[in-house]
Order: C-alpha cells, then sequence, then structure tokens
C-alpha cells in the first residue's frame, strides 16, 4: 500500500501507512462468563444527507449489520442512543427498527434487548407525569409484543417532569410492575445526554444511586439489570456491589470497559456498550478467554481497543456515533458514509482521520486497502488534497 496523508489536529499532515494485519476469521459462540450487548448504530441510506426530506433507514446494510455481531457471539441493544434516538430517528422509525431486528434475531436465536423510552413526546415542551408514563408504557408494550426484552431508556421527558425523587418511583415502579419479563434501567449520565442532569431526582451522584438502588430493591425479579452510563468506573464498582444478588450490572462506560468486565475477582460487570460495534470482532475473543479462565489474555486483546475507544467518545461525547458509522463504511459493512440528520459531518476530519488510523492499527478492516480507498475519497470530497 502506498499509503495515505491524513490531516491533523494541529492544521499539518502526517503520511500513514497500513501495517496492520487484519484479523482472522472467527468461528463466533456467546461467551458463557459475561453477557454482552453492542448497542448497534444504524445505517443511513444517502437521501437522509443534509437537505433531504427525512430520516431513511438502509435496511439491509443496518440489518446485516446485527446479523454480524450476532455471528460474532455477541447480543444486539437495539435502538438504543446509538442508532441516534433523540438525534434523527425517531419513535415511528425505532419502533419499525425494533420489529425488523426481533424478527431477525428469532429467525437466528440471536440475543437482543430493545430500548423503550418517551421521545414520541414533543421535546419543546413539559409533559404531565400521566404523559410520560403513558409514553413508556406505549413504547414497552411494542418492544414486548416484538418479543424482545425491553431497557427501559432515561428519558428527557421525565427529567422534565419530575419534581423529585418520589415521581421516579411512581413511574417506574408502574412500569415494573406491568412488565411482561425482566427489564433493564439505563442511567445515562450527562456526559452522554446534557437534558438527563439530575436524572433520579437528585442532582449529587449517591443521592441517585441510592434511589436507584431502592426502585431495584423494591422489584428484584423485574429487573434482569442496570446499565450505567457515566464514566466513573469507581461508582460503578460501588453500585453492583449494592444491586440485589441476580440483578446484573451493565457497564456503559465506554472508557474503563476492559477492568470492569475483567471484575476483581469477586464482582464483574456485563456489558452493554456503544463502543462494540466497531470493536466487535476483538470483544468476542476477549469474551471467550473470560471462558477459559485467562483474564490476562481478557485484557491483553482489549486494553489496546480503549484509546480508540476514547477517541471516539471525546467530548462533546453524544457525537461519537459518527465515528461508529464512519468505521462501519470503512470495514465493508456499509456502502455510504451517510448518517440520519446529517450527522456525518458533525466530527472534523482530523478527528475521523484519527479513528481510521486507530481503528486500523487494531486489525479491525476486513480489507485494509478498500479502507484506505474509501478515507481517501472521504477526503476528497471535503476538499483536502494528497
Amino acid at each position: 500500500m502506498t499509503g495515505i496523508r491524513l490531516p491533523s489536529a494541529d492544521g499539518g499532515s502526517r503520511l500513514y501507512r497500513s501495517s496492520a494485519a487484519p484479523l482472522g476469521p472467527f468461528d463466533g459462540r456467546p461467551a458463557r462468563s459475561r453477557v454482552l450487548y453492542a448497542a448497534a448504530h444504524v445505517a443511513a441510506a444517502p437521501q437522509a444527507a443534509p437537505g433531504g426530506g427525512g430520516p431513511v433507514v438502509d435496511w439491509e446494510a443496518t440489518l446485516g449489520f446485527r446479523h454480524r455481531l450476532w455471528g460474532l457471539g455477541l447480543g444486539v441493544a437495539e435502538a438504543m442512543d446509538t442508532a441516534q434516538r433523540g438525534m434523527g430517528l425517531g419513535w415511528p422509525e425505532a419502533a419499525e427498527l425494533i420489529r425488523r431486528s426481533s424478527d431477525e434475531a428469532r429467525a437466528v436465536g440471536g440475543r437482543i434487548v430493545c430500548g423503550a423510552g418517551t421521545d414520541q413526546l414533543a421535546a419543546d415542551r413539559t409533559h404531565s407525569l400521566a404523559a410520560v408514563t403513558a409514553a413508556y408504557e406505549e413504547q414497552l408494550a411494542h418492544v414486548e409484543g416484538c418479543r424482545a426484552g425491553a431497557v427501559l431508556m432515561a428519558s428527557r421527558a421525565l427529567a422534565g417532569a419530575a419534581r423529585g425523587p418520589e415521581d421516579y418511583l411512581e413511574v417506574y415502579g408502574a412500569l415494573l410492575r406491568q412488565s411482561s419479563r425482566p427489564v433493564v434501567l439505563h442511567w445515562l449520565g450527562p456526559v452522554f445526554d446534557p437534558g438527563l442532569a439530575g436524572y433520579w431526582g437528585h442532582d449529587g451522584l449517591d443521592e441517585a444511586a441510592d434511589l436507584l438502588v431502592k426502585i431495584v430493591a423494591g422489584h428484584p425479579r423485574k429487573v434482569d439489570g442496570v446499565k450505567i452510563s457515566l464514566l466513573d468506573p469507581e461508582r460503578e464498582k460501588d453500585l453492583r456491589r449494592r444491586l440485589p444478588a441476580g440483578v446484573r450490572c451493565y457497564t456503559g462506560d465506554d472508557h474503563h470497559y476492559p477492568e470492569l468486565i475483567a471484575g476483581d475477582g469477586e464482582l464483574a460487570s456485563d456489558a452493554l456498550l456503544g463502543i462494540f460495534g466497531p470493536i466487535a470482532p476483538l470483544a468476542a475473543r476477549a469474551a471467550l478467554a473470560l471462558d477459559r479462565g485467562d483474564p490476562g489474555g481478557f485484557r491483553a486483546l482489549l486494553d489496546p481497543t480503549v484509546e480508540l475507544a476514547r477517541h471516539l467518545f471525546a467530548p462533546p461525547t453524544p457525537l461519537y456515533k459518527t465515528g461508529v458509522a464512519l468505521l462501519a463504511w470503512l470495514a465493508g459493512h456499509q456502502e455510504h458514509f451517510a448518517m440520519l440528520a446529517g450527522l456525518e459531518s458533525a466530527r472534523s476530519l482530523p478527528h475521523l482521520a484519527r479513528a481510521y488510523e486507530l481503528a486500523d492499527l487494531l486489525g479491525l478492516f476486513p480489507d485494509p486497502e478498500r479502507a484506505e480507498r474509501r478515507m481517501r475519497r472521504l477526503l476528497s470530497e471535503r476538499g483536502v488534497a494528497e
């Protein structure tokens, strides 16, 4: 390969030559020692570029990516924030995504959970607690009607409607009493969504954690687990110690996931992660190392991926979705670097170039030459000459 000149954040450029060998074939099977979900992104058709008439999902590429995850032995967390919920994917499209993905999961015996939230409510006004509860109930019924497990997503509408912690107790209690199967509760911190500041009715994270534990303790048989996305590993470790026996702690920490999944010898986190989409082949291999009782082998495979994860999830963190879609396109999992709401333009070219470089160094591109051609094309389209 001749190499590619990549733009740098300082305004300069550097010549990069691909050198890492791509990962070979992998006969994936689900890990036994951990439950691992990849929060999957949505591939958009070119019509979804700025100026288009609304979101247009490339269903073939979107569902094909999920089959790839199942083929690697990973579960799929569907219609989560990685799928641009609230950032281009509305509830009608999310509902169809949940239906289609759930059908595909049953066809291949794949593990799936799906996000149930309140995003059918208008975002520009405050809603009553009854309206928020009804919105949650509609989405929960849809997910369970598709015979999938539900993730009760943190709700901006609930954060706006709640007057205090008692309102969270009321809403989540009502939902858990009527759920037909155990659900995952999702604590998404303001680093991922500033609209969720003060969630659980408290600005202080200690008090917020206390309330979350109280909700779980009141309905332990209705809670499969808690997904915590605060980018605070010590707080996650504390929370998982406090959960009732049998309730999982799913790490959503895309900065510290290797140590949290590996565990401390007594307790370990399962995972529901956006980064697991881009690094799925390495995550799947690492999980099987844990099954063999080889935590050192697990860390040797997964620790090198953290630099890429921290780059993709750098502030402003909600824009990590752009890098996820870029890497899927470079790897050949979709034919277009197009995103709902034109989000492909949300990150700078130097940021995208570094993402390409880090992913290539990990061997994540099945065809490095294709990845280089596509990266060169992207730079040319955006006015960067070789």
